[in-house]
């Protein structure tokens, strides 16, 4: 059986968001705005939050402050998935993950699928952790964000979420 136990007691974790686009400032941020809004309605904290150009050296230099800030336990992007010549964000990621968590894209592309049919083919979504933070790169769009967030990760991210979740595995990320 899955779903949420009520008997163990919530657990707030610390989020950074990062909207990855050339062209979006903070006033026309939606998709981030979004991300900010489901997590905290969640319960849980927004640590950080930035707009990064679609620069690979730029989103990995924010990517290690962030996961060198033992302050913050995950970090969710949104823009740059797609396939463009500008989308390089799967790429940036790659530069920092210790692990990658395949399943993540996987996943999102099977639930996308039932929405926007064979267009989500074109989303690189992906997930992994780097240093004991974990890191998820979304798509874009406002649809993607709310998908990705009402269907995954409001689950893995609450550690009430059984058969298993992410939270309960912070402690053990960085064993050796």
């Amino acid at each position: 059986m899955f779903g949420i136990n009520e008997k163990i007691d919530f657990v707030a974790i610390n989020i950074a968001v990062m909207t990855v686009s050339d062209t979006r400032t903070e006033l026309e941020d939606k998709s981030g705005d979004t991300l900010v809004e489901r997590l905290q309605g969640a319960g849980h904290n927004l640590a950080a939050r930035a707009i990064m150009k679609d620069e690979t050296d730029a989103i990995v230099s924010q990517l290690q402050l962030w996961i060198d800030d033992p302050k913050i336990d995950a970090v969710l992007a949104t823009g740059g998935t797609g396939v463009t010549g500008r989308d390089v964000t799967p790429e940036a990621f790659q530069k920092v993950f210790d692990k990658e968590i395949p399943g993540f894209g996987e996943l999102f592309r099977m639930l996308s699928y039932e929405k926007i049919g064979t267009s989500t083919i074109q989303s690189r979504a992906t997930a992994g952790v780097a240093k004991g933070t974990y890191l998820f790169a979304l798509p874009g769009s406002t649809g993607a964000c709310k998908d990705a967030w009402d269907d995954i990760l409001v689950y893995q991210l609450d550690i009430r979420h059984k058969p298993c979740n992410f939270i309960e595995l912070i402690p053990r990320l960085q064993e050796i």
